[in-house]
């Protein structure tokens, strides 16, 4: 008896463990830099682009196939981020000319800080209503784009704290990756990520 595989309807796997993981790596690289721990954009690109960027745009595409609207925007809206942050490295290292490299404006960073704040804000209520986990981590982002912002307007000691909040993102994000990857592999509960607030929700 042949099977008619037409009929068979094919559900991604949950993304979220790569999608995280690619944040939690990206972002202890990134914040190595900031604090001093390592030096050099050049060694940091690469994983800009493949797992800051392409793992969490992975993870948004199968997100999507879920009707995750939450992970599927977030995914993507990160995952280019670090796309962009990656090419503005570049930009910064003079790869695509010196004229490019001098003629950058770093308010304009700025601008585009302040407008992740405002999506990271909004993304940061929705987290409420799915685990305590990634709602810190959304909390530590907010934390993260505010610093950077007010860093890129010329404002004393916030690239310290927006360093220290990747940091604390990576750490956060590693948890995190971790158990949606155990959880979803076993089956069953492993690492407890906290249960939703309830504000908006019944729980």
């Amino acid at each position: 008896m042949q099977t008619d595989y037409t009929s068979v309807k094919i559900v991604p796997a949950d993304p979220s463990g790569l999608g995280i993981f690619g944040l939690a790596l990206v972002t202890l690289v990134a914040s190595s830099q900031k604090l001093g721990f390592t030096e050099g954009l050049s060694f940091i690109i690469p994983w800009a682009l493949f797992l800051g960027g392409a793992a969490q745009l992975i993870a948004s595409f199968n997100d999507f196939k879920l009707q995750s609207i939450f992970g599927a925007t977030a995914f993507g809206a990160y995952g280019l981020f670090w796309i962009a942050v990656g090419f503005t490295w570049m930009f910064r290292m003079g790869v695509f000319g010196p004229e490019l490299a001098a003629a950058a404006d770093i308010k304009q960073l700025g601008m585009v800080f302040m407008a992740y704040l405002i999506f990271s804000l909004y993304m940061t209520v929705a987290a409420m209503e799915t685990n305590k986990a990634l709602f810190t981590i959304l909390a530590l982002i907010d934390v993260l784009f505010l610093g950077l912002m007010l860093d890129s307007f010329g404002f004393a000691g916030w690239g310290k704290v927006a360093a220290v909040s990747e940091l604390m993102i990576s750490m956060v994000g590693f948890y995190a990756a971790c158990g949606a990857t155990l959880n979803a592999h076993f089956g069953r509960k492993i690492i407890p990520f906290g249960k939703p607030f309830g504000v908006f929700k019944k729980v």
